[in-house]
């Protein structure tokens, strides 16, 4: 008797156990939802981010085709490299135009009925436009025209008009945006790598970014 006692309240605790476990997988997804960190499906695992420290690499012979979240090199070939009050003074005397290229993750096709997908937030440079997904190693024929196409629109076609990419710190998008501009025949291409985390370290003003779209240029346009 003692024995049948003691097993259910061995299977009691246990049913407590799942209980308390369930509520904290809920209350951490719930979180996990409102962080904003990328679709809200239990049943997909919010991506990791590569390792940001490290020793600064030279600069690769081709494209960044992976690992873009790590150190970047100290220089681009062809390109000036901006520090943030070189970045602050182009901003401000509008001498350059900034271009935001930090990526965001495009909502899946095929997400299982009833998934809730959010659109990771980002706050960037006032009156800078944002290109979204343009900085990978290898671009899709749609995704180099559109690069290439707003490229055009914001220089009203000039490719001796001063232009600078950036996306925050260790991030490999910009490098590979200013090296493919180059690579188009822009002139006078720079390269800002500490971004919105050295733009924010030294407390200068951000607003919420708005995706670029062809048809309607951003205030910073210029």
């Amino acid at each position: 008797m003692r024995g049948v006692v003691q097993a259910s309240r061995n299977a009691a605790a246990a049913g407590r156990v799942r209980r308390v476990g369930l509520r904290l997988a809920i209350a951490g997804f719930a979180l996990w939802c409102l962080a904003g960190l990328g679709w809200t499906s239990p049943a997909v695992a919010a991506p990791a981010e590569d390792a940001v420290a490290g020793p600064t690499p030279p600069e690769p012979p081709d494209y960044k085709m992976d690992g873009y979240r790590s150190p970047t090199p100290a220089t681009l070939a062809g390109a000036r490299v901006l520090d943030t009050a070189a970045a602050e003074a182009a901003w401000r005397d509008k001498s350059v135009l900034l271009i935001d290229v930090m990526p965001r993750p495009e909502k899946p096709a095929n997400l299982p009925a009833g998934t809730i997908w959010r659109d990771h937030a980002r706050d960037h440079i006032p009156g800078t436009p944002w290109l979204v997904n343009v900085g990978y190693g290898k671009l899709s024929p749609d995704m180099s025209r559109f690069f290439a196409d707003s490229l055009t629109a914001l220089t009203g076609g000039d490719k001796a008009k001063p232009i600078a990419f950036y996306c925050r710190a260790a991030c490999w998008m910009s490098w590979n945006a200013a090296k493919r501009a180059m690579e188009w025949g822009y002139q006078r291409v720079g390269w800002y790598p500490e971004g919105t985390d050295g733009w924010e370290a030294a407390e200068l003003p951000l607003e919420p970014a708005t995706p670029y779209r062809l048809d309607t240029p951003p205030a910073g346009a210029r």
